[in-house]
């Protein structure tokens, strides 16, 4: 069967496994569909041999093998020639129609091919290898070499071709094995086993020719019919009992020997066993038709047993999804995955995925499914090959000899937005139309193939195309074309789509990036770039924010912090093997905008995992397997990388790239980078917890507009590596330009609705991505996009435009570091069609008049239709007695030139003439109709009118008008002529003339217009015989210079050659440059010789001389009016030849004079700069007037790439005063410059360099970079730093203060090389001259700052300010006194000054209004306060320099709440201050004895007074005449008890009460009688006694 045409073409997936013969064993197939009768049965003969039988005849093929290695090579070839009759009868079946079940060998005996030396391993089972013959193989099956081969001639070849197909596509889709029932089986071991029977029963010379036989039958296998049994003539050799024995004896032997094995191997460590996945067999790729199913099947070994995932276009395929679609099973390490009714949405990349706990591997296979586009019966095609119809194949080919391809109903220029759905179709009509063929329909966006996606639809109905947008996003903008091909015929229709932005949700929002892609993927990182929008919602945009999203999941994450500006970012933190799709948002000032649509798939992969997966073969496997062993490296130490590079550096970001090294061993490798600023060697390792696996890296967190190295080094297990060569110097920044503005906008008509904007590119453009368009209307000032999508080239067509209306355009570049600023508006043009037929000429004249013939002269129309004139026609009519007659043709042809003779006309008739003009878009209306004009013979003695006036080279201030002769010259010949002009507002009589005297030239240049005034020109002929008829006028013309043009430029090259050069940016295709000399051409002259290319002209002067003075002129023809001159006069020639001497005997250009300067270690460098120098150019040096050499003295250098020529010396010494000059020869060129050295400018030179010298001695050590200064931190606290360098860890450090040593708690780090010296709470007594000093073995260096007078008090104003600035608010606090105003400041010093003012007056400060400083605390005082005390509090915080204030609103409900709380807190001190209190004098406890008296006095306060109670044992006690209590004066209280007794015992208390508030004092009385106290103490001397024995 052949391809239908339209895929003849057409690049599968599989074309380069089809493509190559298909050999492979039946084992690995494992099925062949049943109407195969040859497969089958070479099959089933191959497997049916029992092992009885085997080992039966294995003695006699012993005995027999001999000669049975004699005859296999003949065997072999006998095989070889059966198998290709085998085919040839297939081919020759299907092509004549014959079912499977007829395609019958009569011989298959030759079938098997005997074994070659090396056999290929199999996936036969122990049992079947048993079975097999020792010397035999399966069958090999050969397709066709080529099955796509385009369209065959005969009608025999294609049906051939067809079946060779089909026979191989039902091979390659088999899923079963091909396996021999039991049934089978056992019948051919009864046959076998009768067959032995009657060979013993046979004689013994019969034993011979069995034996031969059963040689034979080992050689070959007949297959007679797939339905009958399988006949095999076996014979055996009786073996003897000793024979019997010790095969039985090898076979236990053998068994003993597996048991003991797998004894060995259970006993084994599990952990030894694991090991990582490995794909035994691996899926395949296949080609189906629509609708037909297909079975990728793959097996796989691995401990733990690996757990196998199948992906679809890197997406884990989910079986729940789409129900029956897909069927995953997994039997005995044997994997599949079938899909079910293919259709073209299934032809797609799959992926076998298999993981354990060792690692993980990865098959891949494609799918292609094939659609066939005519009308076919799919029950025929799903029957199989034999019921194909044979018309299945035929093409268009023989049929019709061209195909005509129109389109009808077509779609025009289409506007969308984003998010809507949107549909492009066409009608195709195809003459002549053939049957049950279908055209090749192909869509392209902007020239580039459109395939079908969830983005966009492709259908074709069979008559009319159709693509629709299921989600219009900016990235579908473009140039749409349909292209319909038949065999080899096609034609196409375009049209433009463009996409506006969706409207925000936030307004001002900018709108969505576009074109997201990921450039570069790898395992650590993928760098992802977009373009930028369009709009920008009306502020800049700040940045962009990149989300990420795993596939197969829906969790979108950020992934940088703050936004970046740059179109391209290094996302990092991926997981390695899992796939990603990327999307980006804008933000500016008002928000973020909406997402870009979501990037394709992309994995986070080794590039050179990707290489090596893609390269693997998709062809089946063949049973091969090749094994390499290499000698182990393991133990060594990789070696540096190589070809480390930046290969790209941002402001966020620098890429790095390198090559692994060649020394590293077998296993993997890491990489670890280093970094460090430029000019140190402080290493750095960035990745000190995640080593890189990929030789890629993107570092972050660089500072902007610092310098940096990098290097990398390698590890493995032995250890780390020595690192790569540094880097060179690396310069944080964006290295990528913004572009400049394009420049030149020039707008055209083109439609009723468009306008062609062209302008010129920016220049020095790097990376450009394409350039934005914007149109207004005129005087409106809003601005919207044209396009946004960016577009290159330097010209587009903007679609959208109103009728009639002005607009001005503006453009704008971009790329990735951002967008440029915008061009200059264009001027503004009027929509509408860019061509149509010219206006009417006019001003017809009579320029002669013969007796028969007349010559007519007109002006070229207005007019011209945007069109070149191709031509004018003339008409004329006769008028008798002022009636007109009919119009006539006077020229056939159309006549160039705005004047034509007409011939054939009557004498003394008169005659009407009009004129029309043709462009390429036709033939415009004629003009009016002229004046009568007679046919006479003139007799005028004076010239006529001259024509064809033509104004060139107009200016703001000058012209150049030319005219031609008159075409009657009078009498005597034209002696001049003379020119007049006026305004072309005014009257008649204020012509005035330009020359006094008649010029004979036919051209004049005209000065002194004025700008932007409107000019009409008419121009007289002069002859012996008088002043003729004026000319026609020419104009009106407006004095004006128009933007962009550009003047004749004279140029002088290194040669001395003289030329004129002109360049023009409004060229047409049609244009060509015209040089005349005095405006007449110079092409013929033999002086001259002019060069044009592109938009740029040349005229060289072969030798520049007198004779070639005059004005030179160079047109642009179809242009309008473009024009320029250069005047070479005396003046200008020798000028013009003084500079070409110049050139030709030149100087060397210098770009620096001759300088000094001193270099770090005190050496001096002399040094100057030439503009350029060749290889050949040459210096000397002289000192003195004596020539010096290079030596141990004078060092000399030269540059020739940069034009330095450089002398160094090590030290100036006093003989070395002196004059320096530097000779440069340079071919032909010399120059010199000099530098003098003496005085005082050599002593200060020479005192520069000794310091320099010092400097560098003393940097030799530990030194300063940055000497000793003071900051004052945020909380107020003065921080003395200093940055060091060259230090190490015995470098001590030491502060001073006056002399004094100062003790530092820290131990220095020098982090950063910066040493700190904090000082907190800075006052006067920290006042001094601090000093630090830094020394080791290599030297010390010290620095010294002043903090006293000036110094001092710089400081503390600046601590003043930090502290005012620390000053919180003011609060507002109520207390007893009255009301505090507070704030709290860091800490106070006394040079902070404090002022208070209240309603702007200052405050005067009393005993009732007090400031002051407690702590931290600045407060304000105001007691008893009053209604006058409402109003605005301010304090002002002087720091020495500035006032910081801090204010409070003391008034309204702040001052009322503020009183009534003083108030409060006032009558609560007043309560404290007047309540009742005891203020001293009784006891906590009494201790007395009895019968004496006990007096006790208490002094209580209060007011009033207080009343007083007593309490004992918390009962009210009374006085009587044994306790006495008696209350005096308010103030004393007396408690007296006479005699007392232990009944008296006991708590007391006394109770002071007012109106104010009561207290309560409390005391213990305790009583003792001095017996009873003796007699206790006796008892316990008495028990302390007892224990003591």
């Amino acid at each position: 069967m052949s391809l239908p045409f339209y895929q003849r073409s057409h690049q599968h997936y599989d074309l380069s496994y089809r493509n190559k013969d298909l050999r492979t064993t039946v084992s690995h197939y494992q099925r062949e569909k049943k109407h195969s009768a040859i497969y089958t049965q070479g099959s089933t003969a191959y497997s049916s041999r029992s092992s009885a039988a085997h080992r039966q005849e294995s003695e006699a093929f012993r005995q027999a093998s001999a000669s049975s290695f004699q005859q296999q090579a003949s065997q072999y070839a006998l095989s070889s020639e059966v198998s290709r009759k085998a085919a040839s009868a297939y081919d020759y079946g299907s092509s004549h129609g014959l079912t499977d079940s007829s395609l019958l060998l009569d011989d298959y005996s030759s079938k098997l091919s005997p074994k070659p030396k090396r056999a290929k391993h199999s996936l036969l089972s122990g049992e079947e290898k048993e079975n097999l013959p020792s010397d035999y193989m399966v069958p090999i099956f050969s397709g066709r070499q080529k099955h796509v081969s385009g369209i065959t001639d005969t009608e025999e070849e294609r049906i051939k071709e067809a079946a060779a197909y089909i026979a191989q596509r039902n091979l390659l889709a088999s899923e079963e094995g091909i396996t021999t029932s039991k049934q089978s089986t056992a019948s051919k071991q009864t046959t076998a086993s009768k067959q032995s029977m009657a060979s013993k029963q046979s004689t013994a010379s019969k034993q011979s020719t069995a034996s031969r036989q059963s040689t034979a039958s080992r050689q070959s296998v007949v297959s007679k019919q797939a339905t009958s049994a399988l006949q095999q003539e076996v014979t055996s050799e009786k073996k003897s009992r000793k024979v019997v024995i010790r095969e039985k004896a090898e076979h236990l032997s053998l068994r003993k020997t597996l048991e003991e094995t797998e004894t060995y191997h259970a006993k084994l460590n599990e952990d030894h066993l694991l090991h990582a996945p490995e794909f035994i067999i691996k899926p395949r790729s296949h080609t189906v038709w629509e609708k037909e199913n297909v079975k990728l099947h793959c097996s796989i070994a691995g401990w733990p047993e690996p757990r196998v995932t199948w992906y679809k276009n890197q997406v884990p395929i989910n079986v729940h999804a789409n129900p029956g679609k897909y069927i995953i099973e997994s039997r005995y390490g044997m994997h599949t995955l079938e899909i079910n009714a293919c259709d073209f949405e299934d032809t797609a990349q799959y992926r076998a995925s298999a993981m354990n706990v060792k690692g993980e591997l990865s098959a891949y296979a494609s799918v292609v499914v094939k659609r066939y586009k005519g009308e076919f019966d799919e029950t025929r095609f799903h029957a199989g090959a034999s019921t194909m119809p044979l018309s299945f194949g035929v093409t268009p080919y023989g049929y019709a000899s061209r195909f005509e391809i129109h389109f009808d109903d077509k779609f025009d220029v289409s506007f969308g937005r984003e998010g809507e759905t949107m549909s492009l179709g066409c009608r195709v009509v195809i003459t002549p139309e053939i049957k049950h063929f279908q055209p090749e329909i192909q869509w392209y966006r902007n020239g580039v193939p459109l395939s079908p996606s969830k983005w966009v639809q492709t259908l074709w109905s069979g008559e009319r195309a159709t693509l629709t947008f299921s989600h219009l996003n900016k990235e579908d903008e473009g140039l749409y074309t349909i292209r319909v091909r038949m065999g080899e015929y096609y034609e196409q229709y375009s049209a433009y789509v463009f996409v506006r932005d969706a409207d925000a949700e936030i307004e001002g929002a900018p709108a969505a990036p576009l074109d997201v892609k990921c450039l570069e993927a790898n395992k650590d990182y993928i760098i992802i770039s977009w373009k930028q929008p369009a709009v920008d919602g009306g502020s800049p945009i700040l940045g962009y924010f990149i989300d990420k999203c795993e596939v197969g999941t829906d969790s979108w994450s950020q992934c940088n912090d703050t936004p970046v500006k740059f179109a391209r970012f290094p996302v990092t933190g991926l997981i390695e093997g899992r796939s990603y799709i990327f999307r980006v948002r804008a933000v500016n000032k008002t928000g973020i905008g909406f997402p870009s649509r979501v990037s394709e798939p992309v994995a986070a992969l080794d590039p050179a995992e990707k290489a090596r997966l893609k390269s693997r073969p998709s062809a089946p496997w063949t049973g091969q397997i090749i094994v390499t062993e290499e000698e182990p490296s393991e133990g060594i130490v990789p070696g540096p990388p190589t070809d480390l590079s930046v290969t790209e550096a941002t402001r966020s970001y620098v890429v790095l790239s390198w090559k692994p090294p060649g020394q590293r061993g077998h296993e993997g490798i890491m990489y670890f980078v280093e970094k460090c600023e430029a000019g140190t060697e402080n290493w750095q390792r960035v990745n000190t917890e995640l080593p890189v696996k990929s030789p890629r890296f993107a570092l972050f967190d660089l500072a902007e507009g610092k310098s940096y190295c990098f290097r990398v080094r390698c590890s493995n297990s032995a250890g780390v590596g020595e690192p790569s060569e540094a880097t060179e110097v690396t310069v944080v920044g964006d290295k990528l330009d913004i572009p400049k503005a394009p420049g030149k906008i020039i707008p055209s008509r083109n439609t009723d609705t468009s306008v062609v904007v062209s302008w010129e590119e920016s220049k020095d453009a790097k990376e450009l991505v394409g350039y934005y368009i914007e149109a207004s209307v005129a005087g409106s000032g809003k601005w919207e996009p044209c396009n946004n999508n960016p577009v290159k080239g330097s010209r587009f067509t903007c679609h959208g435009l109103v009728t009639g209306q002005s607009y001005i355009f503006r453009v704008r570049a971009v790329n990735a570091a951002g967008l440029s600023e915008y061009s200059q508006d264009s001027e503004a043009i009027e929509v509408k069609a860019a061509i149509a037929p010219p206006s009417p000429p006019c001003d017809i004249t009579c320029l002669e008049s013969f007796r028969d013939s007349m010559v007519l002269g007109w002006k070229q129309p207005d007019k011209i239709g945007g069109a070149e004139i191709t031509g004018y026609y003339v008409n004329y009519r006769e008028v008798i007695d002022g009636v007109p007659g009919k119009w006539r043709e006077a020229n056939v042809k159309a006549v160039s030139e705005e004047a034509y003779k007409i011939s054939n006309l009557k004498e003394n008739m008169v005659y009407q003439f009009q004129v029309a003009a043709m462009n390429m878009a036709g033939l415009g209306a004629p003009s009016a109709v002229s004046e009568c004009f007679k046919c006479e013979e003139w007799t005028i003695a004076v010239p006529g009118p001259p024509h064809s006036l033509k104004c060139s080279e107009v200016r703001k201030d000058s012209l150049v008008l030319q005219w031609k002769p008159p075409v009657h010259s009078g009498r005597t010949p034209v002696t001049g002529y003379f020119v007049d002009l006026k305004e072309a507002k005014a009257k008649e009589d204020q012509w005035r003339g330009l020359n006094e005297a008649a010029i004979k030239n036919v051209y004049l240049k005209v000065r002194g217009l004025k700008e932007g005034v409107s000019y009409v020109f008419r121009v007289r002929a002069i002859n012996q015989a008088g002043v003729g008829k004026p000319s026609d006028l020419a104009g009106p013309v407006v004095a004006e210079t128009r933007p962009g043009t550009k003047e004749v430029v004279v140029n002088v090259d290194d040669d001395g050659v003289i030329s004129l050069n002109f360049e023009c940016d409004k060229m047409t295709p049609k244009s060509e440059f015209s040089w005349t000399k005095d405006y007449v051409s110079t092409e013929d002259s033999p002086r001259l010789e002019v060069e044009s290319k592109g938009n740029k002209t040349k005229m060289t002067f072969k030798d520049l001389g007198m004779d070639d003075l005059g004005i030179y002129s160079c047109d642009v023809t179809d242009t309008d009016g473009i024009a320029s001159s250069y005047l070479i006069d005396e003046e200008e020639l020798k000028r013009l030849l003084a500079l070409s001497h110049e050139h030709k005997f030149p100087t060397v250009p210098v770009k620096s004079e001759l300088a000094v300067e001193i270099l770090e270690k005190g050496q001096v460098r002399f040094w100057m700069q030439a503009e350029k120098l060749s290889g050949n150019a040459k210096v000397n040096y002289i000192f003195n007037e004596k020539e010096i050499f290079e030596g141990p003295k004078y060092k000399m250098h030269i540059d020739r790439n940069t034009g330095i020529i450089e002398m160094f010396m090590e030290k100036l010494q006093d003989e070395d005063e002196g004059t320096y000059t530097f000779q440069l020869q340079d071919g032909k060129a010399t120059n010199h410059s000099t530098v003098v050295l003496v005085g005082d400018v050599f002593k200060k030179l020479q005192k520069e360099a000794e310091f320099q010298r010092q400097e560098w001695i003393r940097k030799q050590g530990p030194h300063f970079v940055e000497y000793l200064s003071w900051e004052v931190t945020g909380e107020c606290n003065v921080l003395l730093k200093c940055k060091v360098a060259n230090i190490k860890k015995e470098t001590h450090i030491v502060w001073y203060k006056d002399e004094r040593e100062i003790s530092v708690d820290e131990k220095h780090d020098f982090k950063d090389g910066i040493c700190t010296l904090l000082i907190t709470e800075f006052s006067k007594k920290d006042a001094g001259i601090y000093e630090v000093i830094l020394k080791d073995d290599r030297g010390k260096d010290k620095s010294r700052l002043k903090l006293v007078d000036e110094a001092f008090k710089e400081l503390m104003t600046e601590v003043c300010k930090k502290i005012a600035l620390s000053a919180t608010d003011l609060k507002i606090q109520s207390t007893a006194e009255g009301i505090r105003l507070y704030s709290f400041v860091t800490y106070y010093v006394e040079d902070l000054k404090v002022n208070w003012s209240h309603n702007g007056s200052a405050i005067r400060y009393s005993d009732r209004v007090k400031t002051g400083v407690t702590g931290e605390q600045i407060w304000l005082q105001i007691n008893e306060p009053t209604p006058n005390d409402k109003g605005k509090y301010v304090m002002e915080l002087f720091d020495g320099k500035t006032g910081h204030q801090k204010t409070v609103d003391l008034s309204g409900q702040a001052y009322d709440e503020a009183y009534a709380e003083f108030q409060r807190l006032k009558q609560a001190a007043i309560a404290e201050k007047n309540r009742a209190r005891v203020l001293g004098g009784l006891p906590d406890v009494v201790t007395i004895q009895e019968g004496k008296a006990l007096n006790l006095t208490c002094n209580v306060w209060g007011d009033p007074p207080p009343e007083v109670s007593w309490l004992k044992n918390e009962k009210a006690l009374a006085s009587d005449d044994h306790c006495n209590l008696k209350f005096e004066a308010g103030k004393t209280a007396y408690f007296t008890i006479n005699g007392v007794s232990t009944a008296d015992s006991g708590k007391y208390g006394l109770v002071v009460k007012n109106k104010y508030g009561s207290e309560t004092s409390d005391f213990t009385v305790s009583v003792f009688i001095p017996e009873e106290e003796a007699r206790m103490a006796a008892l316990e001397s008495l028990k302390g006694g007892k224990k003591a024995k």
